[in-house]
């Protein structure tokens, strides 16, 4: 009974955020009233694929992370959605491919790997030529992800290493570097 009396919560928190209970449920049928065990797992089926992600994304960083950064960037008022997502798309374009600090922070590039309406991915390399890649990776680079989400009339950044748990400070400098541009177009930020 305590199924059926969950399940039926479920189905009722689903319908009233719109999701639609399966069609061979009458409208006249509610959730309390759906007895048989393939009504309950149907409406069960039916919000578990359902369900929409959170409004943001974007994963938070881990507590006490020293390789992954947080921050919201918001356009200038009057930046329609379209406008803002072309102005950070010639921002990260604008990124140096070789790098900053003569390639000791993403030494070897960058590749946008998405881009679709306003929501990016960018993985950096570092160069793969330092101590702790040679060491600790055999020679290849390190990646980091750059993760950028819409969210309202804002952007959700995310900045992380893959692997380790100390970036020593590169993230930050991308973000710095990225978040300078985003200033010069008019953005404001916070988490920085």
């Amino acid at each position: 009974m305590k199924i059926v009396q969950t399940t039926a919560l479920m189905a009722s928190i689903a319908t009233c955020q719109g999701f639609v209970v399966p069609q061979h449920l009458t409208s006249a049928q509610t959730a309390l009233e759906m007895t048989s065990r393939r009504d309950v797992l149907a409406a069960s089926f039916a919000l578990a694929i359902s369900v929409p992600s959170s409004a943001i994304a974007i994963d938070a960083c881990p507590k006490g992370s020293k390789n992954c950064l947080r921050q919201t960037w918001t356009p200038s008022d009057g930046t329609s959605a379209a406008d803002a997502a072309s102005q950070l798309r010639d921002v990260l374009n604008a990124y140096p491919q070789e790098g900053q600090e003569d390639g000791k922070v993403d030494g070897g590039g960058y590749t946008i790997v998405s881009d679709s309406d306003g929501a990016f991915n960018v993985e950096y390399r570092s160069s793969g030529k330092g101590f702790f890649a040679k060491s600790f990776n055999g020679g290849k680079p390190f990646i980091d992800d750059l993760v950028i989400e819409p969210n309202g009339s804002s952007f959700e950044f995310r900045s992380s290493s893959r692997l380790g748990d100390s970036d020593f400070g590169v993230n930050g400098k991308r973000l710095i570097y990225i978040g300078a541009q985003l200033k010069e177009n008019g953005w404001t930020g916070v988490g920085l």
